[in-house]
């Protein structure tokens, strides 16, 4: 056990009262590892790209274990509202995906399964600690880590070159980076702001050393206004008035369409999207390059946007052959193949015998064969382990988005949308009875 996740481990395990209820609520089963007495039929219902190719592999080759999968919509885009609905009804898949930040909402819902005793400390040695730290909460097993998701800028190498843009190492050469781009072409810009995305600027805050949610004791602490938060949003919000960087919705048409006809030269995104670039804009092959997410100080420093876990929900009785498939989507050479291979994900895998799997499944033509597998190594070793996740990211995360869809010149601003979200996940912490300080 590494020393930041060991002193994670503590703190989390510690809070008695704060986190009472992730315990008390948690699913049931015993803690025996055990091996599934075949042949049993498996219900999964995830989003991520290549699932259904990893699905098909799996059934192909194994016969005392056969799943069903079902594609939902992402998480944020009703995924998450749909899971919740089908736990409360009492028929829910046996396996979910579910993102690092949501996971403790699920736990403290009650919605899921301690997996400890078939996710052994063994299984949970080969994954990357970071990742290990975010699915262990009151001193126990809820996931099986599938991917990290360290941050990444994606760029138009060809358009950056033709304008004579220095691919920026810093933020404030990212900010003179921006500027010269608009310069060269007035529809132009370096990059956009999501409003409708919290989670990459909760990454920005966890790069810059932010800790929003803190278990101590028997009192949930939370605090956005710390110096890296106050930072990374005084950032963003300069860049936003002075019009340096666009303001579109993630993944609509307008996005998409400022891809396409180059008026957006960048995106700053995490390790899988180096397959959502590529599935999106295929006829761009060769004019992309990634390199790493700028950082405050030049040197390597990651947050993370995103990233899998796969959990067992409390109803389910199948949920060693679920824990067994969730590994060996996570886990084997076999798994990660048959979803990267599919040519849509570009998944950095938890596991770190897996990546050089990765990266050769990967066809990395798309980005002139670039090594975008070494880049995302050096981003997912600089990621920040002092983050923790709070058990009302949807509370929190919903104001921020309703907040950051108002912001406007002369209106609220990004300093206004992050206190809101605090107030507000203050507010649901109190309402459920946790001790909170903020």
């Amino acid at each position: 056990m590494t020393p930041s996740r060991s002193r994670t481990t503590r703190v989390i395990a510690g809070t008695a009262t704060a986190l009472a209820v992730l315990t008390a609520c948690g699913g049931g089963g015993d803690d025996t590892a055990n091996k599934p007495n075949g042949p049993v039929t498996l219900t999964f219902w995830g989003w991520a790209k290549g699932t259904k190719d990893v699905v098909d592999a799996f059934n192909a080759s194994h016969t005392d274990v056969k799943v069903k999968f079902e594609e939902i919509p992402s998480g944020t885009a009703g995924g998450y509202a749909k899971i919740s609905n089908a736990v409360k009804a009492g028929n829910a898949p046996d396996l979910v995906s579910i993102e690092y930040s949501s996971l403790p909402e699920f736990v403290s819902s009650g919605a899921l399964q301690d997996i400890g005793g078939e996710f052994t400390e063994a299984d949970r040695a080969k994954l990357l600690p970071q990742t290990v730290e975010l699915t262990t909460l009151g001193g126990k097993s809820w996931a099986v880590p599938f991917d990290a998701s360290p941050q990444a800028f994606f760029y138009r190498k060809d358009l950056f070159e033709k304008y004579k843009v220095r691919v920026p190492a810093t933020w404030d050469e990212f900010e003179k980076a921006a500027a010269q781009v608009k310069k060269a072409d007035a529809k132009a810009r370096i990059a956009t702001f999501f409003p409708d995305d919290p989670t990459t600027f909760e990454a920005m805050a966890w790069q810059a050393g932010a800790q929003w949610f803190k278990a101590e004791d028997d009192t949930w602490k939370v605090n956005t206004t710390d110096p890296a938060t106050t930072r990374v949003t005084a950032y963003w919000q300069k860049l936003l008035d002075t019009g340096l960087v666009h303001k579109n919705a993630s993944f609509s048409p307008e996005w998409v369409g400022s891809l396409k006809n180059g008026t957006t030269l960048g995106y700053l995104g995490a390790s899988w999207g180096a397959g959502v670039l590529k599935g999106t804009l295929p006829e761009q092959s060769g004019k992309w390059a990634v390199a790493p997410i700028p950082s405050w100080d030049g040197k390597p420093a990651s947050g993370m946007l995103g990233g899998t876990s796969f959990a067992v929900t409390k109803d389910s009785k199948q949920k060693a052959a679920a824990v067994a498939f969730a590994e060996w989507m996570s886990t084997t050479e076999e798994g990660v193949k048959a979803r990267i291979a599919s040519g849509t994900s570009s998944a950095f895998p938890a596991a770190a015998a897996l990546r050089p799997v990765a990266k050769q499944a990967f066809d990395a033509g798309y980005y002139g064969g670039q090594d975008i597998y070494a880049l995302f190594e050096t981003a997912g070793a600089s990621i920040n382990p002092s983050w923790a996740w709070g058990p009302t990211t949807g509370t929190t995360n919903t104001t921020i988005k309703d907040q950051f869809g108002k912001i406007a010149p002369g209106g609220p601003s990004l300093a206004d949308a992050v206190k809101a979200g605090h107030d507000a996940t203050v507010a649901e912490l109190t309402k459920r009875g946790l001790k909170v300080e903020g």
